[in-house]
């Protein structure tokens, strides 16, 4: 079946719910939640359950529109229709700024995942062969992409879950020790290191800046509309279960890793996913996790490719973005932007191997920049779209907001105040600085090359 807009229609329910689950459960997880520990020790519990509170907001907006109006380019497509050309532009692009930046992450890091195994091989050849591989799975029916990322993001999933089911078993039965005797292990680490809240409130708030990184990719969801075989059933689904079942897996999985190990050695000995598989009785447990991290970034660079080339294929049908963005393969996938991302990655893996690791917050950070005014956005849009309607049509929405209109009032505060943590904390305020001048170039960009051309479009109509 093919969509209005000429995609294939292939992504059923189980392939969207994990295409979410790997684009967003991935970096965030296995390192950055490292960072966020030790900014706010184990309050950073409390800041994944306000962030993903606020997230669950932003992804219901987002369904209420796209169940009303299932389209590829998505929130940029809305923006366009319900905020004006001009912010639609800049969110789609920044979107796909977004997307890249995660990539270039994932990919370095596959290169270094890798090296565990073959430390002889140049980095650099590992790196080619990702970008390779996940471009030609990208170019395949999207049948065959999301089955792939179903099996990739399964895996992944399968491991954390075994992960907390360790940990409990470590606590509960005594099997091994996950500090070999010397700290006891158990809930009272949650409070025996300088208390739940060691930090304080700033350390609490200094966290949400690497915390919503966490979260970002979850939007994925809403641009996979335009190939959801029954968009109106299947986009509901995922969106009221993918939400509260990745921050199930954040706040369990930190929860079991807090209460074996005292968070202030979390991300200053080696993985705890290792020390956990180890303290199973697991030789292998070095061996387990670069399988499992291995797939999470290759499971995240698919899901990330695919997300900003559909969302550049939506724009380059409403002239935002290159016409040759909107050329569709014999299997319905907009192959230019496909090539554009792999060749994109190909750049800027030199400036990624360049960056020592002490900069993983500044990344993380910018990253969160992209992220959160992509979701900013797409509330404002969707409060736009409710104002242009009627009552009558309104009543007609099919799966509509909760608590409107205080819920999404409330998570647009919440964004904007996400904006002033990255500028008040100095680690953070660069990425502050660079996202602002990224949607200023934007602005430009649209003035200068976008603007005129649709002007001239109106003109030949006339």
């Amino acid at each position: 079946m093919t969509s209005t807009d000429g995609l294939k229609r292939g992504l059923s329910a189980r392939h969207i719910r994990f295409m979410a689950l790997g684009s967003a459960i991935g970096t965030g997880l296995f390192y950055g939640s490292a960072a966020a520990i030790q900014q706010a020790g184990p309050a950073v519990l409390l800041a994944y359950l306000i962030g993903g509170a606020a997230v669950f907001m932003v992804m219901r907006a987002l369904g209420e529109m796209a169940v009303h109006d299932p389209v590829s380019g998505s929130f940029s497509h809305y923006a366009s229709r319900y905020l004006g050309p001009l912010p639609g532009f800049v969110l789609g692009w920044t979107y796909a700024f977004e997307m890249i930046i995660v990539c270039l992450a994932d990919v370095t890091a596959f290169g270094i995942y890798m090296g565990f195994w073959f430390p002889e091989v140049p980095r650099w050849i590992w790196v080619l062969s990702i970008v390779f591989f996940i471009g030609a799975l990208n170019l395949c029916n999207v049948k065959v992409f999301g089955e792939a990322e179903f099996w990739l993001s399964l895996l992944k999933v399968s491991a954390i879950i075994g992960m907390i089911v360790g940990g409990a078993g470590i606590m509960l039965f005594g099997i091994g020790s996950a500090t070999g005797g010397e700290v006891s292990t158990g809930i009272s680490n949650l409070w025996e290191h300088g208390g739940f809240m060691p930090n304080g409130v700033a350390g609490l708030i200094a966290s949400l800046a690497v915390v919503m990184f966490a979260f970002g990719g979850i939007e994925i969801i809403g641009i996979t509309a335009g190939e959801a075989k029954d968009p109106k059933r299947s986009l509901p689904q995922a969106i009221n279960a993918v939400p509260l079942r990745i921050l199930l897996f954040y706040v369990l999985t930190l929860f079991v890793v807090m209460c074996l190990f005292p968070w202030p050695q979390i991300g200053t000995q080696g993985s705890p996913f290792v020390q956990i598989f180890n303290n199973l009785g697991m030789p292998a447990a070095a061996t387990v996790l670069n399988i499992v991290v291995i797939s999470a970034a290759v499971s995240a660079i698919n899901s990330d490719i695919f997300g900003a080339g559909r969302m550049m294929y939506g724009m380059a049908k409403e002239g935002q973005a290159p016409e040759s963005f909107a050329k569709l393969s014999k299997q319905g996938v907009p192959w230019m932007t496909v090539l554009v991302m792999g060749i994109t990655l190909l750049g800027g893996v030199v400036l990624n191997y360049l960056i020592p690791k002490d900069v993983f917050l500044l990344i993380a950070s910018l990253a969160t920049f992209a992220t959160v005014w992509v979701w900013l956005m797409i509330l404002l849009t969707q409060v736009a779209m409710r104002r242009s309607m009627s009552a009558d049509e309104v009543s007609k929405l099919q799966f509509r907001v909760p608590f409107w209109p205080w819920g999404p009032a409330a998570a647009i505060v919440f964004m904007v105040f996400i904006f002033g943590v990255l500028g008040w904390f100095p680690n953070s305020r660069a990425a502050l600085l660079v996202g602002a001048v990224w949607v200023v170039l934007l602005v430009l960009a649209y003035y200068i090359w976008v603007q005129p051309n649709t002007d001239a479009g109106k003109d030949k109509t006339l």
